[in-house]
C-alpha cells in the first residue's frame, strides 16, 4: 500500500536520534493492522503544520499518530480497483536546473566555512549552502519524475515543497487522481511560491531557502509537461 499526505512530517524533534515521527508511527500501525507492506510518502508539507494540535509535546506525538492512521485506514476501505494492462504503465522524467538564491555568497560562505571560531552548526550550514550554490553554477539539475498507474498520476518533487503547488498538479489534472511526494533531493531546501518570498517568514528566509523566487516557474512548468500524458 501506498499512502500520501501533506503536512509537517515532525512533532518534537533533535533528540540525538533518527526517528519517522508521528506519520512513521501511523504507517506502523497500519502494515501492523492490514499485514499488507506500506509506504509512506511526505506530501508537499513545507508551509502545512499539523495545526493547533502540535505544540511539540510529547504526549500529542501518539494523538498525531493515532489521527493520521485514521485518515489511512479511511482511504484503506475506500479503495476502488481498476484492471490495467502495461499501456497503462508509464514513468517520465524532467530534469531541470533549479535558480539559486540571490542571498547566496561564495565568498561569504567560504569565510565561514574556514573559520574556525564558528560553531560547527554554522560552518556545517554554510558548507551545504556552498555545495548548493556551486552546484546550480555548474549547471548541475534535479530530476522531477512521474509515475503513471491507469488513471493515478505520482509526481515525485525536490526539497520541503509548500503545498500550493500539490493543489496546482491536481488541478492541471482534475479528471485524474493526482498524488504528490515531496523531499526528495533536498538540496535547495524549503521552496515556496514566487509570491511568497516578498511575504517574508521563516520558510522563505535566507539560509532556509536555498532558491530564488522564479523557482515556482520552473516547477510549475515542468509539473504541466509530466502531466500532459
Amino acid at each position: 500500500a501506498l499512502t500520501f499526505y501533506a503536512t509537517h512530517p515532525q512533532s518534537y524533534y533533535r533528540t540525538g536520534g533518527a526517528n519517522p515521527d508521528f506519520p512513521g508511527m501511523a504507517r506502523e500501525q497500519r502494515q501492523e493492522a492490514t499485514g499488507v507492506p506500506h509506504i509512506h510518502f511526505n506530501g508537499a508539507g513545507g508551509n502545512i503544520g499539523a495545526g493547533k494540535y502540535n505544540d511539540g509535546s510529547h504526549e500529542n506525538r501518539q494523538i498525531l499518530a493515532d489521527r493520521v492512521a485514521a485518515g489511512m485506514a479511511r482511504a484503506w476501505e475506500a479503495t476502488k480497483k481498476h484492471p490495467i494492462t502495461a499501456a497503462d504503465l508509464g514513468w517520465e522524467s524532467e530534469d531541470v536546473a533549479l535558480p539559486p538564491s540571490p542571498n547566496l555568497d561564495e565568498a561569504a560562505l567560504l569565510a565561514k566555512l574556514k573559520d574556525e571560531s564558528a560553531t560547527p552548526r554554522a560552518r556545517a550550514d554554510a558548507a551545504d549552502e556552498l555545495v548548493w550554490l556551486r552546484r546550480c553554477r555548474s549547471g548541475d539539475t534535479i530530476d522531477l519524475s512521474c509515475l503513471k498507474l491507469g488513471s493515478a498520476r505520482v509526481l515525485f518533487m525536490p526539497g520541503e515543497l509548500f503545498v500550493e503547488y500539490q493543489l496546482a498538479a491536481q488541478q492541471m489534472r482534475p479528471n485524474l487522481f493526482v498524488a504528490m511526494a515531496a523531499y526528495g533531493d533536498y538540496g535547495p531546501g524549503y521552496i515556496g511560491t514566487e509570491v511568497a518570498y516578498p511575504q517574508g517568514g521563516y520558510e522563505t528566509g535566507p539560509g532556509v531557502s536555498l532558491v530564488a523566487p522564479s523557482v515556482e516557474k520552473v516547477l510549475m512548468d515542468a509539473m504541466k509537461r509530466l502531466l500532459r500524458d
